[in-house]
């Protein structure tokens, strides 16, 4: 029992380290290129370098910081490249997932609609954090609703809501904008229509507007 819980007391440690990062990451006091050293960052969280190397391996894990023998830990520089490589993978993970949700979504989309609107008062306020959590607990609901084990851990995987808040941030997206297909994708689940529901869900990951889009493939 005591192995156990000393166990759940360095995960919560090493998620509120990996929180404490992500946010001086996004806000732009880690600076790409900033070394990350356990033992600086263990002190300075006054906590362990056992969470710290966690909390590092999950951001590595979703490409925000990179390790290079005899250099250690830094900041990456995401790219316009890098987000716009991971929203291809999303596209058609969420088409997939439209299609397949909306048997199960067919006029019970209440808690849908609650994040829809929260994701439009966001826009309204130009939050892009609280935008990108909202549209991120939205686009979950969807994966979740396809009931398909594979797909949900490869989305969950990818820490959406993490690179959804770079790309509005980097891209300079009209929020107002971005918000109005998420009626449209409702509408569709609503009524059943998987087909719809699918491209719409494709078109809005890779075309969010004021993004180079050739076609909405």
């Amino acid at each position: 029992m005591s192995n156990t819980h000393n166990a759940l007391r360095r995960d919560s440690m090493a998620e509120r380290v990996r929180q404490e990062l992500l946010r001086r990451i996004m806000s732009g006091d880690l600076a790409p290129g900033t070394r990350l050293v356990e033992l600086e960052v263990a002190r300075d969280l006054n906590t362990s370098q056992g969470p710290v190397r966690e909390a590092l391996r999950q951001l590595e894990g979703i490409d925000l910081v990179v390790t290079e023998p005899y250099k250690g830990t830094r900041v990456r520089d995401v790219t316009a490249q890098d987000i716009g490589e991971a929203f291809m993978v999303r596209a058609s993970l969420e088409e997939l997932a439209g299609q397949q949700a909306a048997k199960s979504l067919k006029g019970r989309v209440g808690e849908l609609r609650k994040e829809a609107e929260a994701i439009r008062k966001a826009a309204t306020q130009k939050n892009i954090g609280l935008y990108a959590k909202h549209d991120h607990n939205f686009h979950r609901m969807i994966v979740e609703a396809a009931q398909n084990r594979i797909l949900l851990r490869t989305w969950n995987s990818l820490a959406f809501e993490v690179r959804t808040q770079i790309r509005l941030t980097k891209g300079k997206v009209n929020l107002s904008q971005a918000q109005e297909t998420h009626w449209e994708i409702l509408r569709a689940l609503e009524l059943g229509n998987g087909i719809s529901a699918g491209r719409l869900l494709h078109k809005h990951i890779y075309c969010v507007p004021n993004w180079e889009c050739d076609e909405a493939k």
